[in-house]
């Protein structure tokens, strides 16, 4: 009988191909929800009622099921990778717009008063105080939307976008228990290892100051 050990050695080189499909939809999904979140964020940190809206939006994105996304997503973009990153985008805007408020709003107003005293102007201010301030909120928002966007994209599997997700259902469907465990174990162990990457990150990003 053939162990989990055994199976990734025989498959090692489906098992890297499948990692990296993993990790490349996850992560460009998380870029893309970077891009959109992080300045929509301080876009709407000083406006209480859109900053309402937007996030009252994004969860109610975020209690729509999976496989949902994946069926409202796939009439416009079909099957495969990119309605996998998009339906990964719609879930990680959430923890990465609200962290960022958060860090936004966790700012002092003493801070912005003494910043605008010193003569600084408006993008001065949000570069060299609030961004460096707010970093570690803003962070820890990617790195949930992160691992988060590592576990679903198992799932994304069921419109043909890859991933490691086709070793746990092909697994199942063939009582094959070493691959579904592949599968699994390879998902979690990506999950850990960007959160601890992601952690040294902010580490690094973060003022000595504010650690």
């Amino acid at each position: 009988m053939k162990t989990i050990f055994d199976f990734i050695y025989l498959n090692r080189y489906k098992v890297l191909e499948k990692t990296v499909e993993h990790v490349s939809m996850s992560l460009l999904a998380v870029c893309i929800a970077c891009l959109i979140g992080i300045p929509l964020g301080f876009m709407i940190a000083n406006r209480k009622q859109v900053s309402r809206a937007v996030i009252g939006v994004a969860n109610i994105i975020q209690t729509i099921p999976t496989l949902a996304m994946f069926a409202f997503v796939m009439p416009v973009l079909g099957i495969g990778k990119n309605p996998a990153v998009v339906a990964l985008v719609l879930y990680a805007l959430l923890p990465i717009i609200k962290n960022t408020l958060l860090g936004i709003q966790n700012i002092s107003p003493t801070i912005r008063k003494a910043a605008v005293g010193m003569g600084l102007t408006r993008s001065q201010i949000l570069f060299k105080v609030e961004v460096p301030i707010s970093i570690s909120f803003i962070m820890g928002g990617i790195r949930i939307a992160a691992v988060t966007s590592i576990g679903i994209t198992t799932i994304a599997t069921l419109i043909a976008a890859g991933g490691l997700g086709d070793f746990i259902y092909s697994g199942i469907s063939m009582f094959n228990m070493p691959m579904v465990i592949t599968g699994g174990l390879f998902s979690a162990i990506l999950a850990i290892l960007v959160d601890v990457l992601l952690g040294l990150i902010e580490n690094v990003l973060t003022s000595k100051g504010l650690q």
